[in-house]
């Protein structure tokens, strides 16, 4: 868990590498399941068309039936979900009849200041894409993609008054939440001010 920007993406791909877990972002499970024409593809793609959000019921459909593939069986690191209490008690309700048990809940606490300094210098490419950032990975040409030389550009939604915003939504949804996993003793707390291979390893620490 933690705000836009956390880092929890980069962090959940590392650590279920290093640790030989399943990684699950829900994210991904969408784009697969709407790229495969599946039946919950089909819901979500209706949804997407019109620029609403998926519904809770629908990604955690798609949660479940990923949990219940061979590569969990060891264990999974879950990224981007649970997003709101709803989701939470979902997944809870899931696990019980599974019988799964959460070993941790990583929470990504991150200052307001790193945050926007890691969003506002996010780069996209016209042409293909590709990620950069102004500072920790600015390409070789300016505002020029090094792969195929397009144009890059800032999102909208990593313009600073934007990213206050989010932060702010964030702030609302997350707050039952991390009180929620707080009563369960499964919540952590790691600062992910700093350098990515940092936090992984106070991660690390803390899983061991």
């Amino acid at each position: 868990m933690g705000p836009p920007g956390a880092g929890k993406g980069t962090q959940a791909k590392a650590l279920a590498k290093r640790l030989g877990l399943a990684h699950i972002s829900t994210g991904d499970i969408l784009r697969q399941n709407v790229a495969g024409d599946t039946e919950l593809g089909r819901q979500a793609k209706d949804f997407m068309n019109k620029g609403l959000l998926v519904p809770d019921e629908l990604v955690t459909r798609m949660v479940a039936g990923r949990i219940d593939e061979p590569d969990t069986k060891n264990g999974f690191i879950l990224d981007g979900y649970p997003r709101n209490i709803a989701q939470a008690e979902a997944l809870d309700a899931i696990f019980k009849q599974k019988g799964i048990n959460i070993d941790y809940v990583i929470n990504l606490d991150t200052s307001e200041a790193v945050i926007i300094q890691r969003l506002s210098g996010r780069l996209a490419c016209e042409g293909c894409n590709a990620n950069y950032h102004i500072k920790n990975m600015p390409p070789k040409k300016d505002m020029l993609c090094d792969n195929c030389g397009s144009q890059l550009y800032q999102r909208i939604d990593d313009r600073e008054e934007t990213i206050k915003k989010r932060l702010d939504v964030y702030r609302k949804e997350s707050a039952l939440l991390i009180q929620h996993y707080r009563e369960k003793n499964k919540l952590q707390q790691v600062s992910a001010d700093e350098e990515a291979g940092t936090v992984l390893n106070k991660i690390i620490d803390l899983v061991k």
